[in-house]
């Protein structure tokens, strides 16, 4: 009897121990990740994902960058309920505390195993997503940035510029200071409020009923997709293949839009469906891979405008938003240097003028990342999304088929091939300026990791005004701050969270910038100038430091004596 009794007691405790989730302290969650844990923060449970990101149909980078942080915000946004309740299953223990933000190893973080204060240099364990290069992020690791605080972005006045890495440092650090004098502070408690005032606008969003799809809209734009490709089939069929070449790009420049919106799983909100719904259009129509852009967008909208980690911002060296990017910064993204070569330097001095005409050849490279990215695996290899894979190098191989050897073969001549390829292409130029006008001109600082995802996007993303009768032009891609904040929200009724919008900022004084069309492109030319101008001061410090080791003068001084001699 005594040890029938003494076995209930036994599993009595064991049961209590189950029930009871373990408490993580800072350090040991530190320690955990120093080991090469996948650990995240959501409603203060402490997950670990070691599993859960081989599977992650999102790719494994957008789970990288959430660890070490409290990702609530993040995830709610990505994720429906079943989804949310599929991750959690991952719960190894609970906080028992507000948690304050850890720098994940992808963007630099440092971790410390629990026996020590450092890393045992003989511990060989790889951190999650640390990278092989050196990350150091501009505002150190666990500071708060403030207005006041000058010394995190110092700006030399004193001296002649010489030294090209004062140029850089002067320039961002004055945007930086920009930012931090009209945001909200930065401490988390304020931050946090902001997330709480963010969560309630998204259950008014929810209790509108906006998640609901109005398939209504997309009749619509299935009439308007087969008016713009009998036009291209009615033009090709008689011979004008400029005008036929026209009416494909349009159609394709439409059909983004729906990938964009089944990406997001914002369609049926069911992944496999809306998954097969962007491949067929995306590879099979358009020859270019849905889960390339997936991978690529997901990192883009939890790490927006961070000229390291954005690759939607890393286009050198033809492209360059940032004064960041100047001196071959490591992308966390695609894991090389992008280098600030001769070539990069020439180019940007250029890049107001170049906009345009080098946006008309972005398809051409859409194909070649599209490849890169089927062929190296770097989707999900396990779960539910490692089969699309196989569907959608079936996909790359159809439109291979179909565009390049049906349809452009059978055109007679070689320059008409040449044109109708060319104008095919150059069209679709029109969703490339669609896609990086909201951000372009935006924010790229770095203000440390206790900023909030809602915070982030107001910061770094741009809105474009429109009238409502000319929203299919655009696609809901003029609604981007409100995208960017409900990404998995039907497109169809953004217009209709954007009111929301306006009622949040007055609450809590961030700024929602906004810009008509027009408006918006001169805006992401200004800053593309003034960034070339950048370049232009950035090589005369080195033609500078160059004359000053040969002939003891700096170019400043020669231009003077040149002068005084012409006199």
């Amino acid at each position: 009897m005594a040890i029938k009794l003494e076995t209930t007691v036994t599993e009595e405790k064991q049961q209590l121990k189950k029930r009871t989730p373990k408490v993580f302290s800072p350090r040991e969650i530190e320690d955990l990740i120093a080991r090469g844990n996948t650990i995240v923060i959501y409603k203060k449970n402490v997950l670990k994902l070691n599993n859960w990101i081989k599977k992650h149909p999102g790719g494994d980078k957008a789970v990288h960058h959430m660890i070490g942080r409290d990702a609530t915000d993040e995830m709610n946004a990505y994720h429906c309920d079943e989804t949310i309740s599929t991750f959690t299953r991952f719960k190894i223990g609970v906080i028992d505390h507000d948690w304050i933000n850890m720098l994940p190893p992808i963007q630099g973080g440092h971790y410390r195993l629990l026996e020590g204060d450092s890393l045992d240099p003989k511990n060989t364990v790889k951190m999650a997503g640390e990278m092989p290069a050196d990350i150091k992020p501009v505002i150190p690791e666990g500071v708060i940035p403030a207005l006041g605080m000058t010394e995190l972005y110092p700006i030399d006045r004193e001296h002649p510029i010489r030294d090209p890495e004062t140029v850089i440092s002067n320039y961002d650090n004055d945007l930086v200071k920009q930012d931090l004098a009209s945001l909200p502070s930065l401490d988390y408690e304020t931050q946090r409020w902001l997330s709480v005032k963010y969560n309630e606008l998204h259950k008014k969003v929810i209790d509108a009923g906006l998640y609901q799809c109005p398939y209504i809209e997309y009749f619509k734009q299935g009439c308007l997709n087969l008016g713009l490709f009998l036009y291209f089939a009615i033009f090709f069929k008689f011979g004008h293949y400029v005008i036929s070449g026209i009416f494909l790009g349009l159609f394709w420049q439409q059909l983004t839009f729906i990938v964009h919106d089944g990406g997001h799983i914002a369609i049926t909100h069911n992944f496999q469906v809306d998954s097969i719904i962007s491949i067929i259009i995306a590879d099979w129509t358009g020859g270019l891979s849905a889960g390339w852009w997936k991978r690529n967008h997901n990192v883009h909208h939890l790490i927006t405008n961070d000229p390291v980690h954005d690759p939607d911002i890393q286009h050198l060296p033809f492209f360059c938003v940032s004064s960041r990017l100047f001196g071959d910064v490591y992308s966390t993204y695609y894991e090389k240097y992008l280098w600030f070569d001769k070539l990069a330097k020439f180019v940007l001095q250029y890049q107001h003028h170049l906009y345009y005409p080098i946006l008309c050849f972005g398809r051409f490279n859409l194909y070649r990342l599209s490849w890169e990215y089927l062929l190296k695996g770097q989707g999900p290899r396990h779960g539910k999304a490692a089969w699309l894979r196989y569907f959608e190098l079936a996909g790359l191989c159809f439109f291979t088929w179909w565009y390049f050897y049906l349809l452009v073969g059978s055109i007679p001549s070689g320059w008409d091939r040449f044109v109708f390829i060319m104008v095919s292409h150059v069209v679709t130029m029109i969703v490339h300026v669609q896609i990086t006008l909201s951000h372009f001109a935006m924010s790229t600082s770095d203000l440390g990791t206790s900023e909030s995802f809602v915070a982030r996007q107001f910061r770094t993303t741009m809105d474009v005004d429109c009238p409502e009768w000319f929203d299919f032009f655009h696609g809901g891609l003029q609604f981007q701050l409100v995208h960017h904040l409900f990404p998995r929200l039907p497109r169809h009724n953004f217009r209709k969270a954007q009111a929301y919008i306006f009622d949040f900022c007055k609450e809590t004084n961030l700024t929602y910038s906004i810009y008509g069309f027009a408006d918006g492109n001169g805006k992401v030319l200004i800053k593309l100038k003034d960034i070339s101008k950048q370049v232009k001061i950035f090589k005369d410090c080195l033609r500078s430091m160059a004359l000053e080791s040969s002939e003891n003068k700096n170019i400043y001084e020669q231009r003077v004596e040149q002068a005084l001699k012409a006199e």
